[in-house]
């Protein structure tokens, strides 16, 4: 059975990638929008079921600063350019923090662990 928890993840991918997919058709045309959507939903709900949160939400941050931000630069119709462009970051940036927490979670555990064995 699946948790709650996985659920809301699977739910977060959907939303999240497929606005990204909506976004990204708008940049590349009328025609491949479908495509894009089909591809954004698909990567989404595997995102999500992988358990990616923290990299959807900083998608979902990005998305909401460069839109907001394209809209005070450049008015209402390039919003989704900067939504676009801000979803982008948001990813990268997510990747990054993501592996700089690991890292020192590891090196957390690892100093622990030499604590606990030299205390033994």
């Amino acid at each position: 059975m699946v948790s709650k928890g996985k659920v809301f993840d699977i739910a977060l991918g959907l939303v999240v990638m497929g606005t990204v997919g909506v976004l990204m058709g708008q940049t590349m045309g009328g025609g491949l929008m479908s495509l894009a959507v089909v591809i954004g939903v698909v990567l989404g709900v595997v995102i999500g079921f992988l358990g990616g949160r923290r990299f959807l939400i900083s998608i979902l941050a990005g998305t909401v600063i460069g839109g907001m931000l394209a809209w005070l630069m450049v008015g209402v119709d390039r919003i989704w350019v900067g939504a676009g462009a801000g979803a982008a970051m948001g990813g990268f940036l997510g990747v990054q923090i993501s592996m700089l927490l690991d890292v020192r979670a590891a090196r957390k555990a690892a100093t622990e662990q030499v604590e606990t064995s030299a205390s033994s």
